[in-house]
């Protein structure tokens, strides 16, 4: 038998309400937020819980499993791998990274340069996470670049046309097993291997899968909770960094 934990007394936290959740969350019950930003649970509850939160995002199309949040000490797993958060005092609601690099193939994809992912001295620019946007937004020139890297890897799939903002699909109907690229994030002291499922995605029944990043023409890239899935996700805000933890949701 499983016993419910104590409740957990958190004076001084500010809660909103939620009168009427339409709209964008769809009925949901309420909204947690996990940014930065002073009035967010952490930005609330830091010093209760050392600064220190982690999320797991199970699959939500073939997963009978919750995700799950820890707050503490316990949210930091063994097996992550960590990257240093960077500071924007322009949007200090947000969890920058450096990302350095992408390899596609286990090639480095020559066009994606880190150059292209700076956060420039007055605040633009740069890679942000974020857990409530679900596909990865890259800037232009370097979804460019790994798409069509990926392309050629993947040349022996059958194509299928463009899905709402994908313009890379396949037919994998009547297909048991398929082999693609592997496609690996580098973060600076973070290399992140991706699952095949974080980033080729049914979209239909029917057996249409697409390559799930897109381009984007604001200078902010963000790596969105598709490409999440499955790692445990680490917010060390004490130590200033984040941290990926593959199969984390057990």
């Amino acid at each position: 038998m499983q016993h419910a934990p104590p409740d957990l007394p958190l004076p001084s936290v500010a809660v909103g309400c939620g009168h009427d959740n339409e709209g964008l969350f769809v009925g949901a019950a309420g909204l947690l937020g996990l940014g930065k930003g002073r009035l967010s649970f952490p930005g609330q509850t830091g010093r209760r819980f050392n600064q220190k939160f982690s999320y797991c995002l199970v699959d939500r199309s073939a997963s009978s499993k919750p995700s799950s949040v820890v707050f503490g000490n316990a949210a930091v797993s063994r097996t992550a791998k960590f990257t240093p958060l960077l500071s924007n005092p322009k949007l200090d609601t947000f969890y920058y990274v450096e990302l350095l690099g992408i390899s596609v193939g286990g090639t480095r994809v020559p066009g994606v340069a880190a150059s292209l992912f700076k956060l420039d001295p007055i605040g633009n620019g740069g890679v942000i996470i974020d857990s409530g946007t679900s596909v990865t937004r890259l800037v232009r020139p370097a979804y460019i670049a790994m798409r069509d890297a990926f392309r050629v890897g993947a040349k022996s799939l059958k194509r299928a046309p463009d899905y709402s903002l994908f313009d890379t699909c396949f037919d994998l109907s009547h297909q048991n097993e398929v082999k693609v690229p592997t496609v690996v994030l580098h973060f600076r002291g973070a290399d992140v291997s991706l699952p095949a499922t974080n980033y080729l995605i049914p979209v239909d029944t029917n057996g249409k899968f697409c390559f799930a990043f897109a381009g984007t023409m604001s200078g902010l890239s963000i790596i969105g909770n598709i490409q999440q899935q499955g790692f445990r996700v680490v917010y060390d805000l004490m130590g200033s960094r984040v941290g990926f933890a593959p199969r984390g949701c057990a």
